[in-house]
């Protein structure tokens, strides 16, 4: 395994991390506990030290996984998980939260909630799940200042935040990493936030790099997601634009089979050689998808074929939003 630093004290990770939320949310079926959690101890032995979670997936019982499955080898990884959603009030179809609470009191609970689940005494990685336009980012970061000379959290990071945000957040306590999607099928971050990042030496944790699967090349222009599947909430990800955006995954199939690799590798391993300071955090269910997916830190491109890839991905019109509207809303802009 390779490794990668996040933030000004260099927060030390695996070049890949596992993300941990389709385990119990959003992309059934699901596996059996004793079957995810040998998937999730898989994971540590072949090196990979970066797991993350959130007190809203499941709600609650994603954590609660991690606790059982990673309590032995709690030295030796870096736990990130999430606060931020209102759990108590009102749910999108999908039963997904769509209201939003940083306020200092229900920061503290949701974390003492998440330590009790993850079965630790401190959080490695805490991350604002939302930006709540009700409570001053300023105000957040107070908190995360205090919560650090604490010991409870040792790092914290934004997610789905706005350069704007972040660097608000910043200058009050230094935030380590931020989080947002980010892959060859979503790359609005490289406008502004991830100069932004660089400028302010903060690390960059994409989710979703494989594009929900699609980059990986498991579906087909006639694809229909089940409605239990948060995929079939995504206009992206509905038929016309589904069909309409193939052209993508047609052409990560073609450089894989020129570099005779696998297509996820192709997208895994292009988001890796953007930054050094990226740590992607694909995930999955399957050790052989787990093995796949961390040999992709061997796949190099030169600085030319970079240049011909973006230049073909500029020239590439996706078509959808990416989250359905009741999510997109929730979205700092």
């Amino acid at each position: 395994m390779q490794y990668r630093y996040l933030g000004k004290d260099k927060l030390k990770v695996s070049a890949l991390g596992l993300g941990c939320m389709g385990f119990t949310q959003s992309y059934p079926p699901y596996l059996p506990e004793n079957e995810a959690i040998f998937v999730l101890q898989q994971a540590v032995d072949l090196d990979i030290n970066f797991f993350d979670t959130a007190e809203v997936y499941g709600p609650y019982t994603n954590e609660e996984l991690l606790g059982k499955a990673l309590k032995p080898y709690r030295s030796q990884i870096v736990l990130a998980t999430k606060f931020g959603f209102d759990l108590a009030h009102k749910m999108d179809n999908a039963n997904r939260p769509i209201s939003l609470s940083s306020k200092p009191k229900d920061i503290r609970n949701a974390l003492e909630g998440s330590l009790k689940r993850l079965q630790t005494d401190y959080i490695d990685l805490y991350y604002q799940h939302r930006v709540d336009p009700q409570t001053p980012i300023e105000e957040v970061a107070e908190t995360m200042k205090d919560l650090i000379k604490e010991g409870k959290i040792l790092h914290w990071g934004l997610s789905e935040a706005s350069a704007k945000t972040v660097r608000k957040a910043h200058a009050i306590c230094p935030v380590t990493a931020v989080q947002s999607e980010y892959s060859m099928w979503y790359r609005e971050v490289e406008q502004e936030l991830l100069p932004t990042l660089e400028e302010l030496n903060i690390g960059f944790v994409p989710f979703s790099p494989l594009g929900k699967a699609v980059l990986t090349g498991r579906f087909n222009k006639d694809t229909h997601f089940a409605k239990d599947d948060f995929r079939s909430q995504i206009p992206r990800f509905n038929s016309e634009n589904l069909n309409h955006n193939y052209i993508l995954i047609e052409y990560i199939q073609k450089l894989a089979q020129e570099k005779q690799v696998s297509p996820a590798q192709i997208a895994l391993g292009w988001l890796l050689a953007q930054k050094p300071w990226i740590v992607p955090i694909p995930g999955t269910k399957k050790v052989s998808r787990l093995q796949e997916n961390i040999n992709s830190i061997n796949v190099k491109f030169s600085a030319e074929e970079l240049s011909m890839i973006n230049k073909h991905l500029n020239s590439i019109n996706l078509q959808g939003a990416r989250y359905p509207q009741s999510q997109e809303n929730l979205i700092d802009k």
